[in-house]
């Protein structure tokens, strides 16, 4: 043990409990100390919960990393584009890209039951009246390979949705917040309406509701079948055969009935393309009819570019009884054909005369809707490299036309929501101000305390500097009082801030209003690297501030010391 450590040590034990003079400054000292710890344990705890939570929900409803068809206008809302793409063999032999999934969007206004509302009127009667909540949302479609661990870490009751079946599941999931204002109860069937050409009505069936606090999403944010999503949003094209219900000159008439694509479609009947959506004829044979369709878009040329990848149709035609080139089938008072239906679906039906008897067999296609999604979500393994990843992957995929003459678009979240991470990254700032403060605090007062220390022990310095003492070895004595006492602050300040933080972290007790903060409840999180930098950096910059008022001691003379009272 030094000489300098031994008499500091024995000083401290006088000033603490002794002298009336200097012991209130010395625990003002210790109780500054003591704040800034506990301001700034605390401010670092929230700031970077606050950071981490918020990042960590956002991307869970999104990915860090979008790649979508060029031009559109938002994540939700965007052309579709192929499934199968080149560029996804590389990016997922990148090692710091974790995994890539494709998803699609589809808005969606969300009706619920009749619900019973009281009112007083101004005569102070009561009386009840029945209304039926909308509530607009998105359904964010997946497959059975996405990986769906946020939402299965924010669910609160049910379950996911079953995704993994041959035909597409009519199951969803919504948030606690939409269940709430929609009066909705699990497996209970939901009124949707789409969108389309002609608006679109399905019942779903809720299973799951989630709840991440994060209100701006949470309102916003449907989870479903991307197969659902596909259909609705007509993605390529679907084709059928039908028999019109009337005759044309004693024919049947045989048309397209086609979906999807962006409406100019051309047909091919077996004879070539052609723009003709049907013909007619009377069957005088079993016959097998088949269409091929898909869309195009007319460049300056004329020339016709196929769009969709093409759906195929068939028409089974079973023809017994008399053969006539004459189709003169009976009609109903409405001047319809009247069919003699063979199944439930209504794809299997006859056209009877007395003598004749036709079968059709409809098979429609299963549409090119499948092939097409509304990007591809990029999961990434490292956050701070994502703005020089961004980069690289638009210089080799960004406007650069792939093998199906698309041009795509890569954004990161950190332009989506620029907003959300502009206001995180101005907290950055609250925490360099606060911290400075705190810190500059605590060195205004340890330095007053030390001059007092000085000042209370001017004629020992005198002694000191009597036999023969240095003025750096007296200011080491001092500086190692003072840096005692910095550790003692210290010490009550980590007790009292970690219980602070501590009873946050697990009860909640400060709330938030979700709609201004994104969160529920002030997040805590603070990792042992940045709580022993936080002590390490004060204890350092204090003693090392300090430095400077300990020059007073070389300024005191021995012998006017000594006879200092």
């Amino acid at each position: 043990m030094s000489v300098e450590f031994f008499i500091s040590k024995r000083i401290l034990k006088s000033e603490l409990h002794g002298k009336q003079a200097s012991r209130p400054i010395i625990r003002i000292a210790i109780t500054s100390i003591a704040l800034a710890v506990v301001v700034n344990l605390i401010t670092i705890a929230v700031v970077t919960g606050f950071q981490n939570e918020v990042q960590q929900k956002v991307v869970g409803f999104s990915s860090p990393l979008f790649i979508h068809a060029a031009g559109s206008s938002s994540v939700y809302e965007n052309s579709p584009i192929r499934k199968n793409q080149a560029f996804i063999a590389p990016l997922l032999k990148n090692p710091e890209i974790k995994s890539v999934h494709y998803v699609a969007y589809k808005p969606v206004l969300l009706q619920s039951d009749k619900i019973k509302r009281k009112v007083v009127l101004s005569s102070g009667k009561d009386t009840t009246y029945t209304q039926q909540e909308i509530q607009g949302a998105v359904i964010k479609g997946v497959d059975s390979t996405y990986d769906l661990t946020f939402f299965k870490n924010h669910l609160k009751k049910g379950r996911l949705p079953h995704l993994n079946s041959t035909s597409k599941s009519l199951e969803i999931v919504v948030s606690q917040q939409v269940a709430r204002d929609l009066q909705l109860t699990l497996n209970q069937e939901v009124r949707a309406f789409f969108i389309k050409n002609q608006p679109v009505k399905k019942n779903l069936t809720l299973v799951g509701i989630y709840e991440t606090g994060l209100e701006e999403f949470d309102k916003k944010i449907v989870l479903g079948d991307i197969r659902l999503v596909q259909e609705l949003n007509d993605w390529g094209v679907q084709s059928a055969i039908r028999i019109a219900d009337t005759l044309f000159n004693g024919q049947l008439i045989v048309t397209a009935e086609v979906v999807g694509g962006n409406g100019n479609y051309r047909y091919d009947w077996g004879k070539g393309v052609d723009r003709y959506a049907g013909f007619t004829f009377c069957p005088t044979k079993d016959t097998l009819i088949r269409l091929v369709v898909t869309d195009y878009y007319a460049n300056l040329r004329g020339d016709e570019i196929p769009n969709s990848l093409p759906d195929t149709s068939y028409l089974q035609v079973r023809v017994s009884g008399a053969k006539s080139t004459m189709c003169n089938f009976p009609l109903n008072k409405n001047k319809e054909i009247i069919r003699h239906y063979l199944d439930s679906a209504g794809t299997k039906y006859a056209l009877r005369t007395k003598s004749t008897e036709i079968q059709f067999h409809q098979i429609a296609g299963k549409g090119s809707s499948s092939a097409y999604v509304g990007g591809f979500e990029v999961q990434t393994k490292n956050w701070d490299n994502l703005p020089t990843l961004t980069e690289k992957l638009k210089r080799t995929i960004a406007l650069i036309p792939n093998e199906h003459e698309e041009q795509l678009s890569v954004q990161s979240i950190l332009e989506t929501q620029s907003d959300i991470f502009v206001w995180l990254g101005f907290l950055d700032i609250n925490v360099v101000i606060i911290l400075t403060l705190m810190i500059l605090i605590g060195i205004i007062n340890m330095g007053s305390t030390l001059l007092v220390m000085i000042l209370v022990r001017t004629n020992f310095i005198g002694l000191l500097k009597s036999i023969g003492a240095n003025d750096w070895s007296i200011r080491k004595l001092f500086l190692i009082q003072a840096g005692f006492l910095i550790v003692r602050g210290m010490f009550y300040g980590n007790v009292i801030g970690l219980l602070i933080c501590g009873l946050q972290y697990f009860f909640h007790i400060i709330r938030l209003n979700p709609e201004v903060y994104y969160l529920n409840s002030v997040p805590i999180e603070l990792s042992v690297t940045s709580w022993l930098a936080l002590n390490v950096v004060t204890l350092i910059v204090c003693l090392g501030a300090l430095i400077i008022p300990s020059i007073v001691i070389a300024k005191i003379s021995p012998v006017k010391a000594i006879r200092f009272q």
